[in-house]
């Protein structure tokens, strides 16, 4: 009797491999001393290299002044009506004020550790389109300097923070020697309240909670205008370096993070399932 042929490689390896590689990408249940440290050692990276950037002061006005014909020419530069339109607010301004010196780090922080807690198997997806959205912003500092509209000479736009002596900011006043003033291209306020709304918008349940988390971008698409801290146009960029980072998170994990189990192991792992 003839002997059957031998499984082909094909058949025998590829089964291996396909199930080494969706190991590989499953996400893991994150453990809270690796996540602080990674947090802390990420940001104070991001800091260290945006701040190293060095500022190229003509440059970046001279971009911020394409910037704003640009506006002209397609019809949308409003910023100074804006600008100047809620400075007369004095109440409203200032809140704005600290809002776009302090919520852009809480609110983050925040949905961190609500996924961290409440979403463990899409932690690391969410997070990694995160750090990428970071990580191709440093390209765009180096790249692209741009002053904001406060900084323009000639723009007339209102700096609010020195106008109402605001505390806080980093983007104007005494602080403003710790920070590079001329990385406004793309606006990380707008690439990180996005990826918070959107990330609140889909996982969280009530319908209260859905509607703040479409709000908080939107809200701070409007002080980043208010404040003459950006231009519509980096509010762009930031969405575009925010897509960039769920791209980067769904080729890796082969899905979207939202489209991923709640938690690690709740469902079972098919072909490159992470």
């Amino acid at each position: 009797m003839q002997a059957a042929p031998p499984a082909s490689a094909e058949h025998t390896e590829r089964p291996v491999d396909r199930g080494r590689l969706a190991r590989l990408r499953t996400p893991r249940s994150p453990r809270l001393w690796f996540e602080i440290l990674l947090i802390a050692v990420s940001y104070w990276t991001y800091s260290v290299i945006r701040n190293a950037v060095p500022e190229q002061k003509d440059k970046a006005l001279r971009n911020a002044d394409w910037i704003w014909q640009a506006e002209h020419a397609l019809g949308i530069a409003v910023e100074h009506t804006v600008n100047h339109a809620v400075n007369s607010v004095t109440w409203l301004i200032v809140s704005m004020n600290y809002y776009y010196a302090t919520l852009h780090f809480i609110v983050t922080i925040g949905v961190l550790i609500w996924l961290y807690r409440w979403h463990p198997g899409r932690y690391a997806a969410a997070r990694l389109a995160l750090f990428a959205t970071t990580g191709v912003a440093l390209v765009g500092y180096y790249f692209y300097p741009l002053a904001p509209p406060r900084l323009m000479p000639d723009g007339g736009f209102v700096d609010t923070v020195i106008e109402h002596g605001t505390w806080g900011s980093m983007a104007s006043g005494n602080l403003a020697s710790m920070s590079n003033q001329y990385a406004a291209m793309p606006s990380m306020h707008i690439g990180w309240s996005l990826w918070c709304g959107i990330t609140i918008a889909l996982l969280a349940k009530p319908v209260w909670a859905k509607a703040l988390g479409l709000l908080y971008p939107a809200t701070t698409l409007t002080v980043i205008v208010s404040t003459a801290n950006h231009f519509w146009l980096d509010a762009l960029g930031g969405v575009l370096c925010l897509a960039f980072g769920y791209a980067l998170a769904c080729a890796w994990y082969g899905r979207l993070p939202h489209r991923l189990a709640r938690y690690v192991g709740a469902a079972e792992l098919g072909p490159l399932r992470a």
